[in-house]
């Protein structure tokens, strides 16, 4: 668990039992970070019209801008896309931060809804699609 709220990383990013996660980059030790893990929760490599969660860690504007590109052209209209980013305490390299993700983001019809701690070193910002698109 991190940051100040208590709650678990799983609850934070909405994972729910029997919920499709596709995971972009992310730290070895991420099904450690969102035990206990609500059960039936299916991890799949690719995004599809299935994928409920996306959680993407990124680095590099253009890798980012290509994955959202191509992330939202497949993911069904009710999918949330997890977009995580080095904090600035890290001190890791990085092209990523909020406003960056936002550039990015909304012009491909995400709005950002929340924001939260994921590790000490990366924070998420929550994407879901405009009412309007859905």
């Amino acid at each position: 668990m991190v940051g100040y709220s208590g709650t678990p990383l799983a609850k934070k990013l909405g994972l729910k039992r029997g919920s499709n996660l596709v995971l972009v980059g992310a730290p070895k030790d991420y099904a450690a970070l969102i035990a206990p893990v609500p059960s039936g929760v299916k991890f799949s490599a690719r995004v599809s019209e299935t994928t409920d969660i996306v959680h993407v860690f990124s680095t590099r504007r253009t890798d980012l801008l290509s994955f959202l590109v191509a992330c939202r052209s497949k993911m069904k209209s009710t999918a949330m896309v997890w977009v995580s980013w080095p904090k600035k305490s890290a001190k890791v390299a990085t092209e990523i931060d909020e406003d960056i993700i936002r550039e990015l983001a909304l012009p491909l019809g995400f709005v950002d809804v929340k924001v939260c701690a994921v590790t000490e070193v990366w924070s998420g910002l929550k994407l879901v699609l405009r009412k309007e698109l859905r």
